[in-house]
């Protein structure tokens, strides 16, 4: 979300003689939902102050300032208000810097009923979300997320399914075009004995088609090497992050484990779909734990697996694209949060209905202490 830095280098009696809108914007508080306002008060005034509101609750006010967008200038608004009460304080006690952060939990649910078919017209009444155990309220509801999708595509070209390169090929070159929207950007990756990435992220599709034209194959296979820098990649940029499989789930790189991959895709706030490629299903030689651990990062993260069975990958990537067409975002500011911990466990519930009349899929929780998120 959007996030400004506002300078007020001067003071005019009680009220502003000018305001600058900084040229850099902190991407930290960007990716956390919240607006960044600070000040400078007149040298002999000496207090320096700054705080940081949420982004998502800014709406249009009567207050302009020069060259502002509306939630700027509302943040400007309750700005000058509490700038009023600074006013009236001693100078020893204005000295001090104040800083107030305040984070919007985003959580992308779908939601089936118990024949698998999508639900798609339930409201923000319907829905109720809990942190911890303690209710919360929902501050964002859509019910067609329009936030940009990045969206990293990492495929395996291990000698257990280099078999199947141009199928696939293929198979992601439509499931490309077809999901690609002027706001979306994505990357290209493929595992075997190491992670190569083939395209950095962007929204020109025939640079994704140049990498996939690329994919040479390897002998091991680097599955939660992938997954985890998949979701460092993907952990930099604001919107929708998911990470898109292509597999059969064995991994003998044995260099990052299951837990390590698992938590740098909740950290970063990843979705993983896992599409599940077997040569043969009934085979003796499956690496079943493999698989189970694709269906299981999956559920963890709030996305879904598939079996790419007698459709195909084609449609395997279609059922993809299906379920990210028809996300609902609810929005909700921690309230009452759990002291002494990092991970925050999430539940998502719709109370009108019987438990079983619906399958509600997210993310299981997020940390609190993720890594700052670079530019």
């Amino acid at each position: 979300m959007a996030s400004h830095v506002l300078r007020f280098p001067a003071l005019k009696g009680h009220g502003f003689s000018r305001a600058d809108r900084a040229a850099t914007t902190p991407a930290a508080l960007a990716a956390e939902g919240m607006l960044s306002i600070e000040a400078v008060f007149l040298p002999g005034l000496k207090p320096r102050f700054s705080f940081a509101i949420p982004a998502a609750r800014l709406k249009p006010c009567p207050f302009k300032a020069a060259g502002l967008p509306p939630r700027a200038a509302l943040g400007v608004h309750f700005l000058l208000v509490l700038l009023a009460v600074l006013l009236a304080m001693p100078l020893a006690a204005q000295e001090a810097t104040m800083h107030m952060d305040v984070k919007l939990v985003n959580v992308f649910v779908n939601v089936t009923d118990r024949n698998g078919a999508i639900v798609g017209q339930l409201t923000k009444d319907d829905f109720q979300i809990a942190e911890d155990g303690r209710p919360q309220r929902i501050a964002v509801f859509e019910r067609q997320s329009e936030l940009p999708l990045n969206l990293m595509l990492a495929i395996d070209t291990s000698g257990s399914v280099h078999k199947d390169m141009l199928q696939e090929q293929d198979a992601a070159k439509r499931f490309v075009h077809a999901l690609m929207r002027p706001q979306d950007k994505m990357g290209l990756l493929e595992f075997a004995t190491d992670v190569r990435e083939l395209s950095p992220f962007t929204n020109k599709v025939s640079q994704i088609d140049r990498g996939l034209s690329q994919l040479r194959g390897g002998e091991a296979t680097a599955l939660y090497d992938a997954i985890y820098l998949a979701s460092q990649r993907l952990g930099r940029l604001d919107g929708r992050k998911v990470l898109v499989l292509v597999s059969d789930g064995g991994d003998t790189a044995k260099s990052t484990t299951y837990a390590g991959a698992l938590e740098q895709a909740l950290r970063n706030e990843v979705m993983i779909y896992s599409l599940i490629d077997v040569p043969i299903e009934a085979s003796a030689g499956r690496d079943l734990g493999g698989e189970h651990a694709l269906i299981t990062l999956a559920e963890q993260t709030g996305g879904k697996s598939f079996y790419v069975s007698a459709g195909g990958l084609d449609k395997a990537f279609a059922q993809v694209s299906d379920d990210l067409r028809t996300q609902y975002l609810l929005g909700y500011y921690p309230w009452h949060q759990a002291p002494g911990t990092n991970f925050h466990r999430l539940q998502v519930t719709i109370p009108r209905a019987a438990a079983e009349s619906f399958n509600i899929r997210h993310r299981t929780g997020y940390y609190t202490d993720s890594p700052v998120k670079g530019d």
